[in-house]
């Protein structure tokens, strides 16, 4: 069975403009590329689960939406990081199973890939981004700035950026 790290988007992997699509816009947050290498190299696969009801909202489409995931994937295989895939919910105001905090896109990628929830981990800037941590063994690491305001339980850990994200990660695996 595959360990994982299952990643959100926007706020997480990028700067959150709100209701991203467009190139131009795009920018990696500090550490992102050297902790997704690091990652990689502990042998963990990376798997992106995002909300993106931008495109029900009718903000922008799903071809949109492609181009700009094509553009991720692409500048992060020319730093040699392979996501393995991307899982996106485009809705908001449908009554979906795919929307964070519901689980359905972790369930497929635990399908399609083998992965064993307890040796796996999600890393968000949204408690909702982690729900997986509630219903399985899988380790949640939250990144905020606002520590004081967060109320966290079990398995999730509170970090301030991607390398204290990282760092934990590398020593929870050494241990």
């Amino acid at each position: 069975m595959n360990k994982v790290i299952f990643l959100d988007r926007d706020g997480t992997i990028n700067f959150d403009s709100g209701y991203l699509h467009e190139i131009e816009k795009f920018k990696f947050l500090p550490g992102v590329i050297d902790g997704l290498k690091s990652l990689q190299n502990m042998g963990f696969k990376l798997i992106i689960v995002t909300n993106q009801s931008g495109i029900e909202r009718g903000f922008f489409n799903e071809f949109d939406y492609k181009i700009l995931t094509d553009y991720m994937l692409n500048e992060l295989e020319k730093e040699g990081i392979k996501i393995e895939k991307v899982y996106y919910c485009p809705h908001f105001f449908s009554n979906c199973n795919c929307r964070k905090p519901k689980l359905e896109l972790f369930y497929k990628a635990k399908d399609e890939y083998d992965i064993d929830f307890s040796k796996s981990y999600a890393i968000g800037d949204k408690k909702r981004d982690l729900s997986i941590c509630e219903k399985e063994k899988t380790k949640g690491i939250l990144i905020s700035s606002e520590f004081e305001s967060i109320q966290l339980q079990g398995n999730i850990a509170l970090v301030k950026n991607f390398k204290e994200a990282v760092l934990l990660i590398q020593k929870n695996e050494t241990n």
